[in-house]
């Protein structure tokens, strides 16, 4: 089921709930929200793995603003990263879901650690996977933290530039090859269809690049993030070119209670051969509510 979901004058964002219906029923599933990240449409979230989640769950993906067929309006209504967390509340708001599963991968994780500081009411547990805490800054910024892979920031610096739709496909493809790492294999076509169908879905092919002219003001609040109830999973992606380690371990211990699984070979992409022990983390953490256990230790999946 798809719609829209007017958020503020201007803006509209699509969004699409798969799996069961959603329902006030005590004995009825709870809804799953999946939080992508800068820059990506929600259907970056792999149909494998949100049918994997939707076995169990209702699950909602969506397009942040300027990216997908939400609107992209940042040159007349600019917004900051934070506001992209309220949005995430607008969605839950429109499918009538009161509480749910968040999950939230790479900036989405950066979001949800702001809906755990703002709205914790609204999650059930936490899941964040290849991102940082709110004291490191987007993309590693903390000086005592590593920071992306130079090979990254040298492509990002082309995010802007002109290209024709196949070059721009070109471009995306060995954007997820940096991304993605050695820990496992790469599948150029794998992710070629993926932005092929992202072009379709959203009905040009310009280069989504908002979010990283939008103002990172109000982030730097990890001394908060002692203080959060809601269970939270970190998952670990040791190959993480963005955020590798010590990100995540540094993140589980900033939250009060969380535990840490890793995906062994994992990077900064969602290839085929993660989406079962990612989705099976999210499940298990889903269904045990996301047991208090602090962690310095991590779990292997």
């Amino acid at each position: 089921m798809e719609r829209f979901v007017d958020v503020t004058p201007g803006i509209r964002l699509w969004a699409e709930q798969i799996g069961p219906e959603i329902a006030a029923d005590a004995v009825a599933p709870d809804p799953v929200l999946l939080i992508m990240g800068a820059n990506a449409s929600g259907l970056a979230w792999p149909d494998a793995l949100v049918s994997r989640l939707a076995e169990q769950h209702p699950v909602i993906r969506y397009d942040h603003r300027d990216t997908g067929r939400s609107a992209w309006a940042f040159d007349r209504h600019p917004y900051s990263v934070a506001d992209l967390a309220e949005d995430a509340i607008a969605v839950l708001d429109a499918f009538d879901v009161e509480r749910a599963h968040v999950v939230g991968m790479s900036m989405g994780g950066i979001l949800v650690q702001l809906l755990l500081l703002d709205h914790p009411d609204r999650l059930l547990t936490a899941t964040l996977l290849c991102t940082s805490a709110l004291d490191a800054g987007l993309a590693g910024a903390a000086p005592d933290l590593p920071g992306p892979d130079p090979a990254l920031l040298r492509l990002w610096q082309e995010m802007d530039d002109p290209r024709d739709a196949e070059r721009e496909i070109d471009w995306r493809v060995e954007h997820w090859r940096l991304l993605n790492g050695t820990g496992t294999p790469f599948d150029p076509a794998e992710f070629r269809a993926l932005e092929e169908r992202i072009i379709e879905h959203t009905g040009w092919y310009d280069s989504p690049s908002a979010h990283a002219h939008a103002d990172p003001g109000g982030l730097d609040r990890g001394a908060e993030l002692a203080t959060v109830d809601v269970p939270t999973l970190v998952i670990e992606a040791p190959e993480d070119p963005v955020n590798p380690p010590p990100h995540s371990g540094h993140l589980a211990r900033a939250i009060g209670g969380a535990r840490m699984v890793r995906v062994p070979g994992m990077g900064h992409a969602l290839n085929a051969t993660v989406v079962e022990p990612v989705a099976a983390a999210i499940l298990s953490h889903a269904a045990r509510g996301g047991e208090h256990v602090v962690s310095s230790a991590d779990e292997r999946v």
